[in-house]
């Protein structure tokens, strides 16, 4: 039986808050397989002693501490030529008691004796060998103890885990493995000194072989360096392909654990089905005074609406796996009514207005009237989709759930994601712009390249409403018209959300679009699969050359430009200042 090493923690380690829970875990899991292990009977041996001065032997029994091992010949097998003996006799006494009803019954009552005698035999057997089963259970919750303290101190040394799930689930595997061969280690130990005398003997013979091999090889060392230098090579080889190999399959193992399983159209597909509901969402608010006619007062009190569309997918993937269209509209109603709660309440206000009435007399006076007042409270509530995923997802799947958000599934462009160009910012010195004749509006230019040199995309995912950095060159955008007092267009997809405001308005103009002007957004298709991955905005054109401003280029602002026919500018949003 392997018996698991009792870990020693240090006093402040024992003090520490995250560290008290596992330890005492572990301690109690101690206690309890010493316990078993004391449990467990020990081998009784006869020990003789004999008398110096009188020379009589005297016998004794004494116990050892060296546990008494169980049978090694299971029941099962020992058991066996027995019930294969037994077995042919009761088939030839069958084959005559369909004569002989005596017989018959004699042999039922024969095999009935024969069945309780052998449950008998092994409920003895199972009797003696429940200390060996409790020990060996104690032994395996206290190893999976030991493992989780070791674990949970490692964390504390190194807080950068505890953030990343990947680095986390790679430094429990690294401590499993490391516990197993410190383990190892220790038995091997204890085995060596009964291992010495065999190896004692053998040394010897070990050495005169030697010596004959030596010789032989210094009567043919020319050829014998021949073979080892094909040897050494042929090692190296064998070794470089397995390492190449183990270590591509470890990576592939991660990127293929942390990729979106879906297909990109599909996950395009659900990423514009949410867009939609978004968008109804957002129609149906705006139509409230002509749906719910009659009130004095419409008050409004309203969240942002809009997601990230990595959440999302990420949200999705870890829930169905690999989803379609078709197959993620349940859930996607679910998480939509988790993240927007719409609610309209009405409110009655009695209040009072002055009113002029004459008397009989003829005589004018004023009176208060009271009247009721009706008011539409409308309240949008909403979440990011990190909260609604922390509230429906199982642990395990808010765990994948993380994987997915960290990694963005590896492809970060799937939703336009921006541009990964980490090349230096272009300069427009000396870059002559040719006018069109659409003003465009050039504060709008100036505010954009105020932001050159931005890192990170702060401030312009927070002012749009989001609670950690997403893919923000259509933030930055957004952020860049607002500055300049627009509430719209305002988007955070460009292929979901952005190009369908601009074309729903008749301000679109595809590639090649002669009249482009400064302030105009700017869409790019990378991949050329039709779906948007990126927007800047426009700063102007020399006549061949388009020049933008764009947020998330390498996750920092810069200048670019583009030859006018460049295949993946999918098209301009045209802006009417």
């Amino acid at each position: 039986m392997n018996k698991e090493p009792r870990l020693r923690f240090t006093e402040e380690e024992r003090a520490d808050p995250a560290l008290e829970r596992p330890i005492r875990k572990a301690d109690k899991a101690a206690a309890k397989a010493d316990k078993a292990q004391a449990k467990i009977p020990k081998k009784q041996v006869r020990q003789k002693t004999v008398d110096p001065e009188t020379g009589k032997v005297t016998t004794k029994l004494v116990l050892e501490d060296k546990k008494k091992p169980p049978s090694k010949l299971s029941h099962a097998v020992r058991d066996t030529p027995a019930n294969a003996a037994m077995g042919k006799i009761h088939k030839e006494i069958r084959e005559t008691e369909q004569d002989n009803v005596g017989v018959e019954s004699a042999h039922k009552s024969e095999e009935a004796a024969e069945t309780g005698a052998r449950l008998v035999r092994e409920g003895y057997r199972s009797h003696k060998l429940k200390p060996y089963r409790k020990a060996a259970q104690a032994e395996q919750k206290l190893e999976k103890a030991n493992v989780n303290a070791l674990y949970q101190k490692s964390l504390r040394e190194n807080p950068q885990l505890t953030s990343n799930p990947i680095s986390r689930w790679q430094q429990k595997q690294t401590i499993k493995k490391e516990y197993a061969a410190a383990k190892r280690a220790g038995q091997t130990a204890g085995n060596t000194a009964s291992t010495a005398k065999k190896t004692g003997k053998a040394a010897k013979t070990v050495k005169e072989k030697a010596q004959q091999a030596g010789a032989f090889v210094m009567r043919h060392k020319k050829g014998f360096l021949v073979v080892g230098a094909i040897f050494l090579m042929v090692c190296m080889l064998l070794n470089t392909m397995s390492s190449c190999s183990v270590l591509s399959q470890g990576i592939g193992s991660v990127i293929s654990g942390t990729t979106y399983p879906s297909d990109d159209p599909e996950l395009v597909a659900v990423e514009t089905d949410y867009a939609a509901k978004e968008t109804a969402l957002q129609a149906e608010i705006d139509n409230i005074e002509s749906s719910h006619p009659g009130y004095d007062e419409y008050r409004y009190d309203l969240d942002m609406i809009g997601h990230d569309p990595h959440e999302l997918a990420a949200y999705l993937s870890a829930v169905l796996q690999g989803y379609t269209r078709q197959s993620a509209q349940t859930e996607l109603e679910r998480v939509f009514d988790a993240q927007y709660q719409l609610t309209l309440t009405e409110e009655v206000e009695v209040r009072y207005r002055t009113e002029t009435r004459t008397d009989s007399q003829g005589n004018s006076y004023t009176v208060q009237v009271p009247y009721n007042y009706y008011i539409l409270n409308v309240t949008l509530t909403s979440k990011p989709i990190s909260s609604v995923a922390s509230e429906l997802l199982t642990p395990e799947q808010l765990e994948m759930y993380q994987v997915y958000r960290q990694t963005m599934g590896n492809k970060p462009l799937v939703f336009g994601g921006g541009s990964t160009n980490t090349s230096d910012s272009e300069s427009l010195t000396g870059v002559q712009f040719v006018n069109g004749t659409r003003p465009g509006n050039q504060a709008v230019v100036d505010i954009a390249k105020s932001q050159v040199g931005n890192v990170g995309g702060q401030p312009f995912w927070s002012w749009y409403g989001f609670n950690s950095r997403v893919e923000w060159c259509a933030c930055f955008v957004s952020w860049c018209y607002g500055q300049m007092g627009l509430s719209e267009p305002r988007f955070a997809g460009c292929q979901s959300q952005g190009i369908p405001w601009f074309q729903s308005h008749g301000q679109w103009g595809g590639r090649g679009y002669a009249n482009i002007a400064p302030g105009d957004a700017i869409f790019f298709d990378w991949d050329l699969d039709g779906s948007a991955d990126h927007v800047g905005l426009v700063v102007g054109t020399d006549g061949s050359r388009v020049y933008t401003v764009e947020g998330n280029s390498g996750d920092a602002c810069k200048i670019r430009s583009y030859d006018l026919n460049y295949e993946c500018i999918k098209g301009y949003g045209l802006m009417n200042w």
